[in-house]
């Protein structure tokens, strides 16, 4: 199985959650993880945000790079990102969630131009039949 791991994934990952051990699971299971270079910005963002130290923060995000693959923006991510955003908002707006980010959009477009799962416990993405839901709550 191919995934990709959002930013709530790593961070419970990390949390050593019991969200996080079936993350760790499905990363030691996978072919191959993809890691969307926003999930990496957004998780440096929030342990910089709580305080954490940079050296701690640098040592994560090293991990990361050594147990995904970096995707980049390239045009063909760029364009199904967008129609991605239209679809989570359209999603967001019937369920009445607030609007999803732009980088959920990027990383449900990873995901579907790398033909793979994500795994997230972010309820924008919740009964998306690319998604691995690992979130606590239905």
């Amino acid at each position: 199985m191919r995934i990709v791991v959002d930013s709530y994934a790593w961070i419970e990952l990390f949390r050593g959650s019991t969200e996080g051990e079936k993350v760790k699971n499905l990363i030691l299971e996978s072919d191959a993880v993809f890691l969307p270079d926003i999930v990496l910005a957004e998780v440096a963002r929030k342990y910089i945000r709580e305080g954490y130290g940079e050296e701690l923060v640098m040592k994560r995000l090293e991990w990361m790079l050594e147990v995904a693959e970096i995707i980049g923006i390239d045009t063909k991510i760029a364009i199904e990102a967008s129609k991605c955003s239209i679809e989570m908002r359209e999603k967001a707006t019937k369920l009445k969630l607030n609007t999803p980010s732009f980088a959920d959009a990027i990383i449900l477009a990873t995901t579907r131009m790398k033909k793979a799962k994500v795994i997230t416990g972010d309820k924008h993405f919740k009964d998306l039949e690319e998604t691995i839901w690992i979130g606590r709550h239905s």
